[in-house]
């Protein structure tokens, strides 16, 4: 499929989807930190990502069907995000961690979306990728804040690092209808986030990204345990008041 051919409907969903339940899954997530943040600073900084996010998600949904119908009626199976985006928040450092990898990813995906110069994602990418480099630069800072901080911080951002890092390969998983190179996007991914880890006094985790001890199937509608929690949380206003307008 050449750049000058229009994207079939049937990949362009499968993108759309993608990309819209990564950001509306992890909207929700930070949303969750909401009367629970460390300082009343980060309460407003982790809203506002995940005011970001949900407005992504609601763009991409929208391509491809009624935003509200695709977010509060799908079942578990029916939903596209990587696994990453549905890990529990865990403690600051571990929501911070999950931050700085997803976003970096994020960024780097959206920023050559927008290079591209056409196609249907190119204006969604063209805004998000500046909403994206903040998003970025805060879990970045706080990255170095707590891995080169105090013993006990740098003790549990390490725990992050770690346990997060077998869900990262899934990242780079091609996406039907996402025209881009997911080997580079990987490397300048992985380069990118060495660096910080490194600045951090951090050590880079040396587990399997991807394989049979990797994770990673929420792309086929495979999810973790904690995910189906999340959801019946998210879509229980929706389903128990159907119809229902505010």
């Amino acid at each position: 499929m050449t750049a000058a051919e229009p994207v079939p409907a049937a990949v362009s969903t499968a993108a759309a989807l993608a990309l819209g339940d990564d950001a509306l899954v992890l909207s929700h997530r930070l949303g969750e930190w909401a009367g629970h943040a460390p300082v009343l600073e980060e309460e407003v900084a982790l809203a506002n990502i995940a005011l970001d996010l949900l407005g992504q998600a609601r763009v991409l949904l929208s391509l491809v069907g009624d935003e509200d119908e695709l977010a509060y009626l799908r079942e578990e199976r029916a939903f596209r995000n990587v696994q990453l985006v549905e890990q529990p928040n865990g403690d600051f450092a571990h929501t911070i961690v999950r931050q700085l990898y997803f976003s970096t990813y994020q960024r780097l995906l959206y920023g050559r979306l927008a290079a591209a110069g056409e196609g249907e994602f190119t204006g969604l990418a063209a805004k998000a990728v500046k909403e994206v480099a903040y998003h970025q630069d805060h879990a970045e800072q706080w990255t170095l804040r707590l891995g080169d901080g105090t013993a006990e911080s740098h003790r549990r951002t390490q725990r992050a690092c770690t346990a997060l890092w077998r869900f990262t390969g899934e990242l780079f998983q091609p996406v039907a209808g996402l025209d881009v190179d997911w080997q580079e996007l990987e490397s300048d991914w992985l380069a990118s986030v060495t660096a910080v880890l490194e600045r951090a006094t951090l050590t880079v985790p040396d587990g399997p990204r991807t394989g049979a001890w990797s994770a990673g199937a929420g792309r086929q509608g495979l999810h973790t345990e904690s995910f189906g929690r999340m959801l019946a949380e998210m879509q229980h206003l929706h389903r128990s008041h159907p119809g229902a307008s505010w």
